[in-house]
């Protein structure tokens, strides 16, 4: 009998335990077909140039690559040719969402590529910024680093027919605010959402739009040195503190001297995606008593670890911000359990008032930052 319940926990243990492989073939490319292609996905920690995942040829000019030994589960991918600068998109350069494979067998997956992110034919993008929206400045000076900055401003439909007041919202990532022209991957919509929700709500908000650094953005938005993991582990500066630095004592002064702001903490807000919403977390704790309130979406606490802790030492004083943390369910394994983590760790201090949202199907893309914006403004203007 003892034998025969054994064999049965052997069966169990195996069948739970079982391991299939995946075979993904690439039939065309639209370009750069001489190039080595890698897949990059949740099998290999999104390591863009993995010798291990490298394609091979299989017959005519397709390419494939056997990933052996997987668990069952849904794995998300992407194609490159070696780093996420050479990453697969549409056909006119526009950012593709993750592809998605679910394992629960021997799975063969034929795919196509339609563009290369660093190689597709240049088509117009429209000019979509409304006539709230304009430059102050192309080149604004950020003395802490020694660099310039193109700044966006969006005024309400109010503002020139009134002698009214408004709060501030700062927000990283500027050209993908407002303007489709200048979006990296698709812009947020920011100035058609207010024009929409401030005649609904009455809750007006000058919004500034501060341009990232290019291929200064990760250390510019990094307030601790990391290794980025995205790409071969390259070592990061830290420029974030000086970068918030400017934000508080450069630019907020040189916006409440020229506009007609509220200038006081309660009516100071921050905002930004991913490493930008790391660092309007950052600055909050860093000047509590400058940023009344933050939109942290989808915030990369992997790369600041060290933030879980100073975060809990920091003294708010008599400062109490709002903050509002959002991730997808679809994006990376650790992005919700950290922003979780993370508002456990500031719970802990009576001052904050915090909402958190997830939205289990939504992936690490402006689409979905676009889509949750709406309910963070709502919220954080109350």
């Amino acid at each position: 009998m003892k034998k025969i319940l054994l064999l049965l926990l052997l069966i169990a243990s195996t069948a739970t335990q079982a391991q299939y492989n995946i075979r993904l073939v690439v039939t065309s490319v639209p370009s750069k077909t001489n190039d080595d292609i890698y897949v990059a996905g949740s099998f290999n920690n999104w390591n863009p140039k993995d010798e291990n995942y490298k394609l091979k040829p299989f017959g005519g000019s397709r390419k494939a690559v056997i990933i052996k030994d997987v668990a069952a589960g849904n794995y998300a991918f992407k194609f490159t040719r070696g780093s996420f600068q050479q990453v697969e998109c549409m056909a006119d350069g526009r950012d593709i969402s993750d592809r998605v494979i679910e394992v629960n067998n021997d799975v063969v997956l034929e795919c196509s590529i339609a563009g290369w992110k660093d190689d597709y034919p240049d088509k117009p993008k429209p000019y979509t910024a409304s006539l709230q929206v304009r430059i102050i400045d192309t080149a604004f000076k950020i003395p802490q680093l020694n660099r310039t900055r193109r700044i966006w401003i969006y005024l309400p439909k109010s503002y020139t027919s009134s002698d009214k007041t408004y709060p501030v919202m700062y927000m990283q990532d500027g050209q993908n605010l407002f303007n489709e022209q200048t979006a990296f991957a698709g812009e947020w919509g920011v100035d058609e959402c207010l024009d929409t929700l401030q005649k609904q709500t009455g809750k007006e908000c000058i919004i500034i739009g501060i341009d990232n650094g290019g291929d200064k953005r990760m250390s510019e938005y990094a307030p601790y040195p990391f290794k980025n993991q995205f790409d071969n582990n390259k070592p990061i500066n830290a420029e974030g503190k000086l970068y918030v630095d400017f934000l508080a004592t450069i630019l907020k002064p040189y916006i409440d001297a020229k506009y007609r702001t509220k200038k006081g903490v309660d009516y100071t807000f921050i905002a930004g995606s991913s490493m930008g919403g790391l660092i309007s977390l950052q600055a909050v704790l860093q000047y509590p008593q400058v940023f009344g309130g933050a939109g942290i979406f989808s915030p990369a606490f992997w790369t600041a670890p060290q933030l879980f802790t100073d975060a809990a030492k920091i003294n708010l004083g008599a400062a109490n911000p709002k903050l509002y943390f959002y991730a997808g369910g679809k994006e990376n394994a650790t992005m919700v359990s950290n922003m979780e983590k993370m508002i456990d760790v500031l719970k802990k201090q009576p001052n904050y008032i915090i909402r958190s949202s997830v939205s289990p199907l939504n992936q690490h893309n402006e689409k979905a930052w676009r889509a949750e914006f709406p309910a963070f403004y709502k919220w954080i203007m109350q």
